[in-house]
């Protein structure tokens, strides 16, 4: 009987530390899951093991993370939606520190005209934050899904025409350094800072809360046209730019076979004399009638028909809306992401831009459409353009001069063969863009040369140079700047 026992005693004893081990194995496994996270970017092209993923919307540990990141020597790359394409957010075996969480709105001033957000807010928030009080943003992209911080380090742009790159909205920020010290930045206090950190990829710190200004929000009537390529520069010129009542605008080059790089269509948006009828249109509005241009954009992507017909679809769209009214970029930057949402276990839809001086428009586009016309599988599904005046705040400033900003929308494999095939494509691009005196932005995969990075940044070695002044232990640390800085 004592045997017996003795017996049961063993097999649950055993039973408890098989138990045990396999619990501690599924943790163990867990935590190691947790900690070789595999990441990527919106492009799909870069996956990268990073060692972990922190988060935290409290102030005091973000700086403990970035304490024990130095005490540990590990790299960290920051994120917000991860829309860059090119690795700006990833870094192997480094930290991701994931911004969404710390996304508080924390002070309006009306009066001024100055919201201070913290770095996780997105565009939409803020929209709705500040709509009741009839006021808009200045600068925002056309989507309003993205982070303040991140839209901050790639120093954005958008459609208005006064207000073109984001530097130019923004009053101030706090930026938390690589030894855990908050930063006071504006153009005057550490302004070497304020033009190294907009535009410069999180590679100086973590931006911590902005001060924006705001404008007041405003009635617009939107206007259409369509017009041939050649005639797009003077009419720019002389009937957008040379006119007070337009302040946005935007535009669409044709990539349907059937006039390749030759037919376009334009929207402007015009202040209205009349304001008294604002009320009626500042409602936040949702995307409507996504179904049909989303079914033609997916069609452009398997044949030439299907891109012939998502152009008529555009036009048709561009023609409903001539002459209806919206309140300011409140509604006008108010596209969603779910028409480009794209999603297939073999390719991606990457993003290109290129900036060519106003006057260059025309030869320029003969010369893409002459690189162009035989690469057959080069799939280019949408070129929109926007206009971005001469600034050169940021140390990384895209325009050296008054650009149009060429925003190309390319369907690509993801096999390592794809990704060479359309490198080959974008670097004659790129080579065309810079014989045309214009540059190209940097968000996204890494085609680009070195070489072709000097001639587009001319100020580009300075950065890095200043990187290694603000940042020597190279704590932040990213894809872009482990492929250009040498």
């Amino acid at each position: 009987m004592l045997k017996e026992g003795r017996e049961i005693f063993q097999v649950r004893y055993i039973a408890i530390i098989v138990y045990i081990t396999l619990l501690f194995g599924s943790i163990m496994l867990f935590q190691f899951q947790q900690s070789n996270t595999i990441v990527e970017d919106h492009g799909r092209l870069l996956p990268v093991k990073m060692k972990t993923v922190k988060s935290t919307d409290d102030e005091e540990e973000m700086k403990e993370i970035i304490l024990d990141a130095a005490r540990r020597d590990d790299s960290i790359s920051i994120a917000g939606m991860q829309h860059s394409q090119g690795g700006q957010t990833l870094y192997p075996n480094g930290i991701l520190l994931d911004m969404k969480s710390y996304n508080k709105i924390l002070k309006l001033d009306e009066e001024k005209k100055l919201i201070t957000v913290q770095s996780g807010v997105t565009w939409a928030d803020i929209q709705s934050y500040i709509n009741p009080y009839g006021l808009a943003l200045k600068v925002s992209q056309s989507q309003n899904i993205f982070t303040v911080g991140g839209s901050l380090s790639v120093n954005v742009h958008g459609r208005d025409i006064q207000y073109t790159s984001l530097i130019e909205s923004v009053e101030s920020f706090r930026l938390l350094d690589a030894e855990g010290n908050i930063i006071h930045v504006s153009r005057e206090e550490n302004p070497e800072l304020f033009h190294l950190v907009i535009g410069g990829y999180g590679l100086f710190g973590v931006i911590l809360d902005v001060t924006l200004q705001l404008t007041d929000d405003e009635l617009y009537q939107i206007q259409t046209k369509s017009l041939a390529y050649d005639k797009y520069s003077s009419y720019f010129t002389t009937d957008v730019l040379q006119n007070n009542a337009v302040k946005m605008h935007l535009a669409r080059i044709s990539v349907a076979p059937d006039n390749y790089l030759t037919e376009m269509y334009v929207t402007d948006y015009y202040k209205t004399d009349d304001q008294s009828h604002l009320t009626n249109y500042t409602t936040l509005k949702r995307e409507s009638i996504i179904a049909i241009p989303k079914l033609f954009l997916g069609l452009s992507r398997i044949n030439d028909w299907g891109k012939n017909m998502f152009w008529k679809t555009q036009e048709a769209y561009n023609q409903r809306i001539d002459g209806t009214f919206i309140s300011r970029n409140n509604n006008v930057m108010r596209s969603e992401s779910t028409f480009m949402e794209f999603d297939s276990a073999s390719k991606t839809e990457v993003l290109q831009e290129y900036f060519v001086p106003v006057d260059q428009f025309t030869p320029y586009i003969d010369s893409l459409r002459e690189t162009l016309q035989d690469e057959k599988d080069f799939s280019l599904l949408n070129i929109t353009i926007r206009y971005v005046k001469k600034n050169d705040e940021a140390v990384l400033s895209y325009a050296k001069e008054d650009m149009f900003g060429l925003v190309m929308l390319i369907n690509q494999g993801t096999s390592e063969k794809s990704i060479e095939e359309t490198g080959e494509v974008i670097r004659k691009m790129i080579d065309v863009t810079l014989a045309h005196g214009g540059s190209y932005y940097l968000p996204y995969y890494n085609y680009p040369t070195e070489e072709q990075l000097e001639v587009a940044y001319p100020r580009a070695q300075e950065f890095f140079q200043m990187k290694e002044k603000y940042d020597p232990d190279k704590r932040f640390l990213n894809l872009f700047y482990e492929e250009y800085h040498k």
